[in-house]
């Protein structure tokens, strides 16, 4: 296995990625986020630059306010031990 080192804007890189996938997380219609909840997966994908990395997303009740639910994501670079996360709070007032 060969390893490759992180592009030098490798943080920025995996946060973009945080944010873009927490957007397409949070586009689901209320009543769905609501019947998945709690659930969450993780997958492989490719940065921008061509790395492998881990993307995890999950939907999980918030302690508050009563029936919100928090949405996370984690971006992660196994090899170079970095990664990024972004995460939403949402209710069916969003």
């Amino acid at each position: 296995m060969a390893v490759i080192p992180p592009p030098a804007n490798a943080d920025d890189e995996l946060s973009a990625m945080a944010i873009e996938e927490l957007d397409a997380a949070c586009a689901l219609p209320w009543p769905d986020i609501r019947q998945i909840t709690p659930w969450g997966d993780s997958f492989t994908g490719f940065a921008p630059s061509g790395r492998e990395v881990e993307i995890e997303r999950r939907y999980l009740w918030a302690h508050a306010p009563e029936g919100a639910v928090a949405v996370e994501i984690e971006v992660r670079d196994p090899t170079a031990r970095t990664g990024a996360e972004a995460r939403a709070l949402l209710t069916g007032a969003d």
